[in-house]
């Protein structure tokens, strides 16, 4: 089967409202029960889930770093037991290979169990065009063969058919009427379809989930008793499998057990945990391992460790984008965040170079996998190569041209003040209201139409933060930062886009006792650059950057998502120069966010210092960024509950991205918007009429869209819900000097 083009997978994905509503529903349902047994197993275990997985990552990276004593450990044990082992390169090399043994055989039907190695390298099209008849016994599997489609999950293929799909399609093909609702009576049929092929098979194919190097041994996990079929039944058994699927020892492998069903499908153990060494007496077992650019990950340091993938999907069951377009859009044959890595080095960086728009960087996936693969950094080193690739899609070209100029800050700062008198007609309370000839046409709607775009003021926050500019606030009783000097840094989204949110920041620190700074020369971090895998213009605005507050003490921001750029991304990204590595770290640890230097650093605030007397009630989304990278839940719902002393109601997925995503909201709109109907869904459950965060990009795409959406809530970023409650909270009269 062709794979088709990104656009078309993207375009079909968008227009099928199973998908979408079916995934979510999976999303929400799977991450509760994967965090109660994954706590469970942390009582059982006495040991966290961290720990848990570290140990499991060092076993996988050790086989990778002496990956030819263990495939040589492999093959011997594996011959010893009666084995025939064939190692492969390519795909061609190893269809070629498993076509000769079936026709060696005598065989025309091939009974499959679950093999994501089969579909990597297109084993099923390669087999009916020689003849063969393959036939997949998953369930799911063999569903998606009945439709003629792939994978869109690695445990779960066919999560993204709604059931009355399903019973239309068993219908179609098997002739009768199957009601939706009678799930057993379907199973029953696939049941009873697949027994002949079973016994009439001469060939049945497995996968493997791991190699186990010390008994030459195969593990399989499953939960229908179909592989058991396709490995015992047969008389000749072949397995397909990776070469990053070795572990040293059984134990090794029982380590690989204890986390892999949790993390796949939240269950303690899979029903069915089969070891086979070797054929049963009368079968002969061909063990096909494949590379096919294995070695070559194995070589890049960069994103060596996705070898240690043992294909549980919970990337995949955590990714907001994979929610709204599943796996057939997001990836190419491995599915979710994974996919975006490995595909390059398995089907080459032009199809790797479409899904990788999708990613929207909020780190969800690093957190749940079970051998702790940095993934956000991996894609990102991926969107790198497809850069420098030179097989960008147009999108890319030209975001990388935009940020080239953007780079320019006097070029920039020029044209956003352009825009901003341009605009002035347009701006209506802090939003921009398109004429409607624009407004309703093609790629604007596509943009615009579900979220207000921000106004553009004619002048930005750091003309009005000029030294004597901005009035002094009154004082807060208690005074931490009496007698220190703060750089603020703005954050460029809510410098030119929403000046409100610096300007409230520097009222805060100097009604905190502060003396607040504004570097004149400050422009980007560098994120938005970095984010789309332009990193040499993302490197040059990372030591602008570091020129800029070199000399500073202590340096506030009032975006967490800058502070993770200079603390986690910016080493990685100058890891070129030990010196320039030392100094970006220089400057991260003396680098706060807002909420970070009010709880963590030196502006700490004792309780019921804002509080003002208001008890409207409010809810917090968590920037997605701050939870996943800097390591923090529920830091801004306690500040506010117990320093202002407002009442603050849970938001359901309080954590999950809100859809901005940086360029995957301008480059795919129509993810970001479901993304956002999620988080907005989410925000209605709660009845709150004011939700605050405190990252500038999120209030900006929520804003947009509350306000195209009619709901009644007021979006504030934390700065601004707390400098509205100086003149209540702080003593009365009590000003200090102009700053």
């Amino acid at each position: 089967m062709t794979l088709r083009p990104f656009e078309e997978r993207y375009a079909a994905a968008l227009a099928d409202d199973d998908v979408r509503t079916g995934l979510t529903a999976f999303q929400r349902g799977w991450r509760d029960s994967r965090d109660a047994a994954i706590d469970a197993l942390e009582q059982q275990e006495g040991r966290s889930f961290d720990e848990l997985r570290e140990e499991l990552a060092a076993i996988k990276d050790r086989v990778v770093a002496d990956w030819s004593y263990y495939l040589d450990e492999f093959e011997e044990k594996a011959v010893a037991a009666g084995a025939e082992v064939t190692r492969v390169a390519t795909p061609g090399e190893a269809n070629a290979h498993i076509t000769n043994v079936v026709k060696a055989a005598g065989a025309d039907l091939v009974v499959k169990g679950k093999s994501m190695v089969s579909e990597e390298i297109g084993l099923n099209a390669h087999l009916e065009a020689n003849g063969i008849t393959p036939v997949e016994t998953d369930l799911g599997e063999w569903i998606l063969q009945l439709a003629h489609e792939t994978p869109s999950h690695l445990v779960m293929p066919a999560i993204h058919k709604r059931k009355e799909r399903i019973a239309a399609l068993l219908e179609q093909v098997l002739g009768r009427e199957y009601a939706p609702d009678d799930i057993p009576t379907m199973v029953k049929a696939a049941r009873t379809q697949l027994r002949d092929r079973f016994l009439a098979s001469g060939v049945g194919l497995s996968g493997a989930n791991a190699l186990i190097a010390e008994g030459g041994s195969i593990m399989l996990v499953e939960n229908e008793g179909n592989n058991r079929m396709s490995v015992a039944l047969p008389p000749i058994h072949v397995v397909t499998a990776g070469i990053e699927k070795l572990v040293p020892t059984y134990a090794d492998a029982m380590k690989q057990v204890r986390l892999l069903g949790r993390s796949a499908t939240a269950q303690p153990i899979t029903v069915y945990t089969n070891f086979v060494t070797g054929p049963r007496p009368g079968q002969r077992q061909h063990i096909l391992l494949l590379d096919n650019g294995r070695t070559a990950m194995a070589d890049d340091p960069d994103v060596a460790a996705a070898l240690r993938c043992i294909r549980c999907g919970a990337c995949a069951n955590v990714c907001p984008p994979y929610g709204i377009v599943g796996g057939h859009a997001f990836g190419h044959v491995y599915t979710g965040a994974i996919g975006l890595v490995n595909t390059a080095f398995h089907h080459g960086m032009e199809a790797a170079a479409g899904p990788q728009s999708l990613c929207v960087s909020c780190g969800a996936c690093a957190q749940v996998c079970p051998v702790d693969i940095p993934l956000p950094v991996q894609i990102m080193e991926v969107r790198r190569k497809v850069v420098e690739s030179e097989v960008a899609v147009p999108a890319g070209r030209i975001t990388a041209l935009a940020l080239g100029a953007f780079a320019n800050r006097r070029l920039f700062g020029l044209g956003m003040r352009v825009t901003g008198v341009v605009s002035t007609p347009f701006r209506r309370d802090g939003i921009t209201a398109l004429p409607r000839l624009l407004a309703d046409r093609g790629p604007v709607h596509t943009a615009t139409g579900w979220r207000t775009p921000p106004a553009v003021p004619a002048r930005p926050a750091r003309d009005t933060l000029k030294p004597g500019k901005l009035d002094e606030p009154p004082r807060l009783a208690a005074q931490p930062l009496a007698g220190r000097s703060v750089s603020l840094f703005l954050q460029c989204l809510s410098d030119r886009l929403a000046p409100q949110i610096p300007i409230a920041a520097a009222r805060l620190l100097r009604a905190a006792g502060a003396r607040v700074t504004v570097p004149r020369e400050q422009h980007c971090c560098g994120l938005p650059a970095y984010d789309s895998g332009e990193h040499d213009t993302a490197r040059a605005m990372v030591r602008q950057t570091m020129a800029v507050l070199a000399d500073a003490d202590d340096v506030v921001t009032p975006a967490s998502s800058c502070l993770a750029m200079l603390g986690h991304d910016a080493p990685h990204l100058l890891r070129g120069d030990v010196d320039e590595v030392e100094r970006a770290q220089q400057l991260a640890g003396r680098t706060y966010d807002l909420i970070g230097y009010l709880t963590q650093g030196p502006g700490r605030l004792p309780a019921g210092s804002l509080d003002d007397g208001d008890r409207t009630p409010v809810t917090v989304h968590r920037f997605c960024q701050a939870s996943n990278t800097l390591g923090r839940q529920d830091v801004v719902e306690r500040f506010l509950r117990d320093v202002a002393g407002v009442p603050v109601v849970p938001l359901p997925e309080a954590s999950e991205c809100c859809g901005f995503g940086g360029s995957t909201s301008l480059r795919n709109p129509e993810v970001a918007r479901g993304i956002l109907d999620r988080k907005l869904g989410c925000v209605d459950r709660t009845d709150a009429s004011i939700l605050i965060t405190d990252n500038p990009g999120c209030i900006l795409h929520l804003r947009g869209g509350i306000h195209a959406s009619g709901q009644q809530v007021r979006v504030l970023h934390l700065a601004e819900y707390l400098a509205g409650r100086l003149d209540g909270a702080a003593v009365d009269g009590d000003r200090g000097p102009r700053s």
